[in-house]
């Protein structure tokens, strides 16, 4: 496997920051856009990009080993389960 230079990671790092800027300026641009819910649906996907792309290129779960990815997957749907258990428990009050 061929090592990537200094140049080369900085560029791509780049990329993904500008990338994530882009992503903030579309959340702040709906927050003033009158959607509706429209505007929820539009931060949720932006956010979960944002996270993708942070644990794709920051965090390196891109080039990890199997182990890695399996427990950063088993922390995602724990923090689902319990988004879950505490909407249940809202709705039902």
């Amino acid at each position: 496997m061929r090592e990537k230079s200094a140049r080369q990671i900085w560029k791509q790092m780049g990329i993904v920051w500008l990338a994530l800027f882009a992503l903030l300026g579309v959340t702040v641009g709906s927050a003033y856009l009158p959607l509706g819910a429209g505007n929820g649906v539009i931060s949720l996907s932006v956010a979960a990009a944002k996270a993708a792309l942070i644990a794709l290129f920051f965090m390196n779960l891109a080039r990890s080993s199997a182990l890695v990815r399996l427990a950063s997957a088993a922390g995602v749907i724990w923090l689902l389960f319990l988004f879950i258990m505490t909407a249940g428990d809202y709705l039902s009050r």
